[in-house]
């Protein structure tokens, strides 16, 4: 059993907040993105966050460390579009192995840096992996709707790359996120069980889907339970719910999956919801009001932010959480 496992049994473990919010705070112009390296790159690459961990890696470092300061056991490499797929937009492709790879490097420094002073608390690193910018199951074009941008085997070749990279950087555990379209996701899921079967490796896989409105499904067409049902068959950490929704918002759905399942649960709000202008205004406070309420209710093993979620977020988060024992996972070998 990975020492993750064990621990998410004892104790409620903390995820990070939003890479992409504390990375607008640099106000980091197209130079900045560039670096020495890309001065002369054809293309805008503004951006495009990932490329920081090459040319800002000092920055990227830096939120990693405000996040375990903060209280974070888990933080995520700055990589939710390293894919050859999303990588495409900046004609970037061939960085991906590199992109990921040294993400995975820097989070590991400054992980391995926490558990140095604080051995009692480990520190940990999911390699992130996003849900790429096409989807598998429904058609871009409304007068074709049997028409798909991207096949299911192209997806998996990505993801396996992307994976791969990851791994080789060191991260502890994968984590297949802000999922709107299950098809990616087991595209995602079918890579990292070939990687595991062809490295004879075990590496802990989180899930997290997206809820993407009020009538509580995915962009897809699945419920939360429908979400849950097509993933089970694979060997998994955690399940649960990032992104696109408030905490306030999740608790249903959270609920959903939570009486559903041996798996641990996460989640990962947003802010709140976005005012007119797009900002996330939900205080650490405010938010940490409505997790409390997943605490209580015994809903979840992980929690964290996503958009608009800062350290100070991740703070009140955590400090809520320690008064709290986790939901219990019942029979967690038999799923394993």
């Amino acid at each position: 059993m990975h020492i993750i496992e064990k621990i998410v049994r004892e104790r409620i473990l903390v995820l990070d907040g939003a890479m992409g919010t504390m990375l607008q705070r640099y106000q980091f112009t197209e130079e900045d993105f560039r670096g020495e390296r890309f001065k002369n790159f054809h293309k805008s690459v503004k951006g495009n966050n990932d490329l920081l961990s090459l040319t800002q890696p000092q920055a990227i470092a830096e939120v990693h460390k405000k996040y375990f300061e903060a209280g974070a056991d888990i933080v995520e490499t700055n990589t939710f579009s390293g894919t050859t797929i999303a990588m495409a937009d900046y004609d970037m492709q061939d960085l991906v192995y590199e992109l990921n790879f040294e993400s995975a490097k820097i989070a590991k420094q400054v992980a391995n840096e926490f558990t140095q002073k604080e051995p009692h608390k480990p520190r940990f690193v999911a390699g992130a992996m996003g849900p790429t910018n096409k989807t598998a199951s429904l058609s871009p074009d409304v007068n074709d709707p049997g028409y798909r941008a991207i096949s299911f085997d192209a997806l998996r070749i990505a993801y396996k790359q992307q994976a791969e990279a990851l791994i080789d950087g060191g991260v502890d555990l994968l984590l297949v996120e802000t999922i709107f379209d299950t098809l990616n996701a087991k595209a995602a899921l079918f890579a990292i069980e070939e990687i595991k079967e062809e490295r004879n490796i075990d590496i802990p896989v989180m899930v997290s889907g997206t809820i993407t409105d009020a009538s509580g499904r995915t962009l897809s067409g699945q419920t939360a339970e429908a979400f849950l049902i097509s993933i089970s068959h694979i060997p998994l950490l955690s399940v649960g719910f990032n992104c696109a929704l408030g905490a306030k918002q999740l608790t249903t759905h959270l609920e959903a999956v939570a009486s559903r399942t041996n798996l641990a649960i996460s989640a990962y709000p947003n802010a709140g919801l976005p005012n007119a202008f797009g900002v996330y205004d939900e205080t650490p406070e405010q938010m940490v009001k409505q997790i409390e309420e997943y605490l209580q209710k015994n809903l979840v093993n992980i929690i964290g932010g996503c958009c608009g979620t800062t350290p100070a977020h991740i703070k009140a988060i955590a400090q809520a959480a320690s008064k709290f024992t986790p939901r219990p996972i019942h029979k967690f070998e038999e799923v394993q």
